[in-house]
C-alpha cells in the first residue's frame, strides 16, 4: 500500500508570498463556445444553474484552457455539480475522467461505508450517467493510485474544485498531488478553486478544517510537489465572505450550517470567496 505523506510542511509555509504570476482579469470574459453554452444551459442543470452566478463555470473553464478534444480530469467529484458539466461537454470529443483519493490506507466506521468507498471507480460512471445522460461506457472513474499506466501523461487539465483542504485534513495532500503530477501531459495544468482564508488569518481559520485556505500555502504546496504557478483569477471572489465562522465556509450558502439562524444574512453574503488558480508542471 501507498504510504501517505504528510501534507504539515507545506502548511508551515503560511506566511510565504505568492509568487510573481500574471493576474487576469477575466471577470467579464464569457466562453463563446457554443457546446459549452449547450451544455449551461440544458435542462439537467436546472437545480444547479443557481450556484452559476458564484461558481462562473464558463468563465472558470475559460481561464484553465478547457477545450473539447482534452482528456480532463476532475478530481473529487462529489455531488456531481462540476461532473454535470463537464461529463457531457467532453462526451463527444475528448475525455471525462474522474478521480478520487487512494482510499487503501483509509479507515473506515464500518463494512458498509469501507465497500462503499472502494466500489466507487465502479460504480460512478453509472451514476455519473444519470446525472448527465452520457453513456456510462463514456465515463472513466479511478483511484488515484489506479489510473491505468497507458493513461498516465496524458492528461491535459486535472480540476480540483473546492477540495484541496478535504486533502489537508486527511493528510493525503503530497501523496495525491503526487500522483495527479504524474497522470499530466507534460504540457498539461492543472485547475484550482478553492475557499480562501484572509492573508492574516489565524492557523485554526485557515488549517483547512474550516474549509478555508491561504492562498499563500495553496501556491507553497504546489510547489513542494513539483509545480510553479502560471496565472491567478479573481473570477470566483466575494469580498463579502469574512471567511470567519465556527462552523467554517459550511456556515454559507449552500449548506447552511446554522440552519434558520440569520439565514438572511448568509443568504446575502453568498457563497465563499474563492481563489482560482492555474499551475504546471515544474521539470
Amino acid at each position: 500500500m501507498k504510504k501517505l505523506l504528510m501534507a504539515s510542511a507545506a502548511l508551515a509555509m503560511l506566511g510565504m508570498a505568492v509568487p510573481a504570476a500574471a493576474k487576469h482579469h477575466e471577470e467579464g470574459a464569457a466562453m463563446t463556445d457554443a457546446g459549452l453554452q449547450a451544455v449551461l444551459s440544458h435542462e439537467r442543470r436546472a437545480d444547479d444553474k443557481a450556484r452559476d452566478a458564484y461558481r462562473h463555470p464558463a468563465e472558470t473553464l475559460a481561464f484553465f484552457g478547457v477545450k473539447p478534444g482534452q482528456t480532463v480530469v476532475e478530481y473529487g467529484p462529489g455531488g456531481g455539480w462540476y461532473t454535470r458539466v463537464l461529463a457531457p461537454y467532453h462526451a463527444t470529443s475528448g475525455q471525462y475522467i474522474a478521480i478520487n483519493a487512494d482510499s487503501s490506507d483509509s479507515s473506515f466506521p464500518d463494512r458498509a461505508r469501507e465497500a462503499r468507498t472502494k466500489g466507487w471507480p465502479e460504480s460512478f460512471p453509472a451514476t455519473a450517467a444519470k446525472w448527465t445522460g452520457v453513456d456510462a461506457g463514456k465515463i472513466l472513474a479511478f483511484e488515484s493510485d489506479e489510473l491505468p499506466d497507458d493513461m498516465k501523461g496524458k492528461v491535459d487539465r486535472i480540476l480540483i474544485f473546492r477540495s484541496l483542504h478535504g486533502m489537508l485534513n486527511g493528510n493525503r495532500a503530497d501523496s495525491e498531488l503526487r500522483a495527479l503530477r504524474d497522470m499530466l501531459a507534460e504540457d498539461g495544468m492543472v485547475g484550482i478553486v478553492q475557499h480562501r482564508a484572509k492573508d492574516d488569518a489565524s492557523y485554526a481559520m485557515s488549517n483547512g478544517t474550516k474549509g478555508y485556505l491561504k492562498q499563500a500555502s495553496v501556491v507553497a504546496l504546489f510547489e513542494l510537489n513539483g509545480f510553479e504557478l502560471v496565472s491567478e483569477s479573481e473570477i470566483n471572489a466575494n469580498p463579502a465572505d469574512t471567511s470567519d465562522y465556527d462552523r467554517g465556509v459550511w456556515t454559507l450558502p449552500p449548506v447552511l450550517a446554522l440552519g434558520d439562524a440569520d439565514k438572511a444574512k448568509y443568504q446575502a453574503i453568498g457563497e465563499s470567496d474563492r481563489m482560482t488558480l492555474l499551475f504546471k508542471k515544474r521539470p
